[in-house]
């Protein structure tokens, strides 16, 4: 998406390029995708032709003239609307470090697409997740959100980064942002919403932010989140910043983690585990052993067997695992029918498979 303003290398371009894959890349933490008028109208706004304002005016209208909608219209829209607003946020220097702030950025987002923007939630909730293979981190009760919100922000405000090394740095924050998505203040939309909180925040200290790393990303960023705030004591797995700080060491010092969604996902019947304070393990991590292994073969398979779509194909369904055809064909610019005969290809070879059906399941690559 727009690399060829970033191979350009005009400043205002490269910004604007990578502000859009960041607003875009985002949406695939709900496995939405934006439409072709969206990236076109954005292509204008990079090129100097069209302020961001005209941006969501252009959306906006052409969603209230849309007279014939399906079923993924709506989803669409979603998409569509919220990259355009994530966009105009990350393009302004205001930022307000509070929990008014932090509601009034999710009511900035969702505004007119959930009723309750900007609202804390007054019920608790439960969200089944692939990384947990249908298990659920258990949210701040509803009861709760305001006191727990207060007291989050007040410690934070009160914490002093002076003196921290990298690594310390790396810790507190990867902390403190799954600390607050934990909470899940809001009935949906929390993912975004921390993750542009985050990028503010950030950048508030002076940190130069990757975009790249939440345009590429950001399906392993939640399921670093969901990692980070779920413990299964009964079955050895613990809760584990590993996965974040990997994240935002790419994200805040350019390191080069590889960043694996099939590494986070827990193996049943087998122990994750998170290494103690000291440095030394709790015990052994053989899922991540093995995962290891599975990663060399799949590496060999990769460089020898597949085509460049093949290729690309095999890394949108990691970083998104509920991405349907029809989406890929509009992200790689080539045909469903074209989408839909690598996959038959990749699963022939026993590569990927499908869990569920085709607009509710999700795509496993087999690394055996």
């Amino acid at each position: 998406m727009f690399e060829e303003y970033i191979r350009q290398g005009e400043p205002d371009k490269v910004e604007k390029s990578q502000i859009w894959q960041t607003a875009i890349g985002l949406q695939q933490v709900d496995g939405l995708t934006p439409s072709a008028y969206l990236f076109e109208t954005a292509k204008e706004n990079i090129e100097g032709k069209i302020t961001i304002d005209e941006v969501k005016y252009r959306i906006d209208s052409y969603y209230k003239t849309k007279t014939v909608r399906n079923d993924d219209d709506d989803r669409t829209e979603e998409a569509d609307k919220v990259s355009a607003r994530i966009a105009q946020i990350l393009s302004n220097d205001t930022f307000s470090f509070s929990p008014a702030g932090y509601t009034a950025l999710h009511k900035q987002l969702f505004i007119g697409i959930y009723k309750f923007a900007g609202k804390i939630r007054d019920y608790n909730i439960t969200k089944s997740e692939w990384v947990l293979n249908g298990k659920t981190v258990f949210y701040a009760s509803a009861d709760d959100i305001r006191a727990t919100l207060d007291y989050d922000f007040g410690q934070e405000k009160a914490f002093s980064y002076k003196n921290l090394n990298k690594q310390e740095m790396v810790d507190h924050i990867a902390k403190f942002i799954s600390g607050l998505w934990q909470i899940h203040a809001f009935g949906e939309g929390n993912t975004r919403t921390i993750a542009v909180f985050a990028i503010k925040y950030l950048r508030s200290f002076g940190f130069e932010i990757d975009n790249t790393q939440f345009a590429k990303h950001s399906w392993y960023f939640r399921n670093a989140l969901v990692r980070a705030n779920y413990n299964d004591y009964q079955n050895n797995i613990y809760a584990t910043l590993e996965y974040l700080m990997n994240f935002f060491d790419n994200l805040l010092f350019g390191e080069s983690n590889k960043l694996k969604n099939r590494y986070l996902r827990i193996a049943i019947g087998e122990s994750v585990v998170d290494k103690d304070n000291s440095g030394g393990q709790k015990n052994e991590n053989s899922a991540q052993k093995k995962f290891s292994e599975k990663e060399k073969k799949f590496s060999v398979r990769f460089s020898v067997r597949f085509s460049v779509n093949q290729e690309k194909m095999l890394s949108l369904v990691e970083e998104t695992p509920v991405i349907t055809a029809k989406e890929m064909a509009q992200i790689l610019g080539i045909s469903e029918r074209a989408v839909n005969k690598n996959l038959a290809k990749l699963k022939q070879l026993k590569i990927l498979t499908r869990e569920g059906s085709d607009k509710k399941g999700q795509w496993i690559v087999i690394n055996g």
